[in-house]
């Protein structure tokens, strides 16, 4: 019997947290047909950002790893209020990250895969997706890490 995404996440220790206000002028996600697309994610935990800085300075691979698995986290809890349960979830289709990076740093590849990781863990095979790993010299509140994503609902 497959498990439920809610049953995967428990068993990982993760509770998805409530959905943030937006931070600006946007909505959190835009559904459209059978598609969701969310809001880029920083890595919050419970209202504060977990880490900041730019990677290939203060923080190593490891640390964005850790940062994008929290975004990733923070995307799944928008998914999950835009399906309505994220056993709706048909499958990721894509998703972008954003590296905060110094100009010599060219591992944001390694830290997307903090995000990607996650997202197979609990959505098995409809977590493979296609990807950007993208490096920025800055993100919103000095973040290092920021995830969208794009779902497909059944």
């Amino acid at each position: 019997m497959n498990k439920s995404i809610e049953m995967r996440l428990r068993d990982a220790g993760i509770t998805l947290p409530e959905t943030p206000a937006p931070a600006a002028n946007y909505v959190p996600f835009v559904r459209t047909g059978k598609l969701i697309h969310t809001a880029g994610q920083i890595p919050f935990v419970q209202g504060e950002l977990s880490t900041t800085g730019k990677l290939g300075g203060a923080l190593d691979i490891a640390a964005g790893q850790a940062a994008a698995r929290l975004c990733a986290i923070n995307v799944l809890a928008l998914a999950r209020d835009a399906a309505g349960d994220l056993d709706r979830i048909g499958r990721l289709v894509k998703i972008t990250v954003f590296v905060a990076s110094h100009p010599d740093f060219h591992e944001q590849h390694l830290v997307a895969n903090g995000a990607s990781d996650l997202f197979v863990d609990v959505l098995g095979e409809a977590g493979r997706h296609a990807r950007s790993a993208v490096g920025v010299p800055c993100l919103p509140f000095d973040a290092p890490v920021e995830v969208e994503a794009i779902f497909e609902v059944v």
